[in-house]
């Protein structure tokens, strides 16, 4: 439902250098042919392949270099017959010439090199247009922008690119019991932990957080913020959407003009979720009101809006890596929701296994920062013993990174 709501979001552009991560919003073709002439892939000599006919360790040939190439100078000569041209990586191969010796190969003496090989034609050369010809498209519109995608972007002349917007994501949270970190915890106050959380997977979605700051338990507050995040993409209110009599989120979000599309998922941690949006189709901001429990809002934000931050920002895949593996333990729950549960995981015997990391209730947040990943356990399932194999929504991609090179 919150994937069918959110469309991607338009194009903006942007300094190449500054494209890292973000998603295509425009094909690139390429206006030019790489590399544009044949170049020289070693330092060397440029040689006619039929001057060397024969050439080897024990019968050597002998030619005369006659002039030198640098990269980024133009040859102004052809290689003539029976003789070579000193020549160096990226240099364009000049007219006559059909291979390139490698200078490791060539005893120099004087202004006469003396080959002992015979190399075949095109040896050592990229020939014109390896790697592009122009008029071909070289990325499709929708592809991530990584490292080697930024590199063809800049080989082709483009400093400047069409990107899907970056979503902004206004955050903010509700209670009278927060503080920010450096407050005060006498009296029963707690950090309002959540909007640090939420911001920092906001960045690792792609997005861009805005803090709106905590919510005082009164609904002018908490209107007045909400009011602020009227310009983002997307609103993300923790805490405030239960029906506790100090929950004035939902209320709120109603009259501000907000249409609630669903409100309460069967999932455990992550009940009393809000999703809505304003401005009727796709022209106001997505609200998401998440619960306060730290677990809860940020499994409900695995969940709901990162995939839908993801589709904004124009990736065509949305959702968390999975991985096949088996349960180091049992676990057991009751029917009737649908379990997220904090695994660890560790390679035995060639394979992955996953454990729980102990205590599930939705205030232990330290199971978030031990967890690689979430486990699914079925709201109509009871049990799933040791040995199971099991599907985890990786979290934490660093357990599948390797000690060594394997090389």
């Amino acid at each position: 439902m919150v994937l069918e709501a959110v469309q991607r979001l338009p194009a903006e552009t942007t300094h190449t250098a500054d494209a890292h991560g973000r998603v295509l919003a425009e094909a690139i073709v390429s206006q030019r042919t790489l590399p544009p002439f044949d170049v020289s892939a070693m330092d060397g000599y440029a040689v006619r392949c039929a001057d060397l006919a024969g050439a080897s360790k024990s019968a050597p040939v002998a030619l005369r270099v006659a002039f030198e190439v640098a990269a980024g100078a133009a040859p102004d000569r052809a290689v003539a017959p029976g003789t070579a041209a000193r020549i160096f990586t990226g240099a364009p191969v000049p007219p006559g010439a059909d291979a390139v010796v490698r200078q490791e190969d060539v005893a120099r003496d004087g202004d006469r090199a003396l080959f002992a090989l015979a190399p075949p034609a095109g040896d050592n050369v990229r020939p014109a247009g390896e790697d592009v010809r122009a008029g071909e498209t070289v990325l499709e519109s929708g592809t991530r922008l990584g490292a080697g995608a930024l590199g063809v972007v800049a080989s082709l002349g483009r400093s400047v690119v069409a990107v899907h917007q970056r979503p902004r994501v206004a955050i903010l949270s509700g209670g009278d019991e927060l503080i920010e970190p450096d407050g005060d915890p006498a009296g029963g106050r707690i950090v309002s932990s959540n909007s640090y959380s939420i911001a920092a997977q906001c960045r690792e979605a792609g997005a861009e957080p805005v803090y709106l700051g905590i919510a005082r338990d009164r609904p002018e507050e908490l209107e007045r913020l909400l009011r602020a995040g009227l310009s983002s993409h997307v609103i993300v209110s923790s805490a405030g959407v239960s029906v506790g009599d100090r929950d004035y989120v939902r209320p709120v979000l109603e009259k501000l003009g907000c249409e609630l599309i669903f409100w309460g998922v069967r999932i455990k941690p992550g009940f009393p979720l809000v999703f809505g949006r304003f401005g009727g189709s796709t022209d106001g901001p997505f609200v998401f009101g998440l619960p306060g429990n730290p677990v809860s809002a940020m499994v409900t934000f695995e969940e709901f809006v990162r995939p839908a931050l993801r589709k904004l920002a124009g990736h065509r895949r949305c959702f968390r890596p999975r991985v096949d593996a088996v349960l180091g333990e049992p676990l057991r729950k009751p029917t009737g929701r649908m379990h997220l549960v904090r695994v660890t995981l560790a390679r035995r015997d060639g394979r992955l296994v996953a454990t729980s990391t102990g205590n599930q209730s939705s205030g232990v947040l330290r199971s978030m920062a031990l967890a690689h990943g979430l486990l699914p356990f079925a709201a109509d399932a009871t049990e799933l013993p040791a040995g199971a194999p099991v599907q985890v929504q990786l979290l934490d991609d660093e357990i599948l990174a390797a000690e060594d090179s394997g090389l």
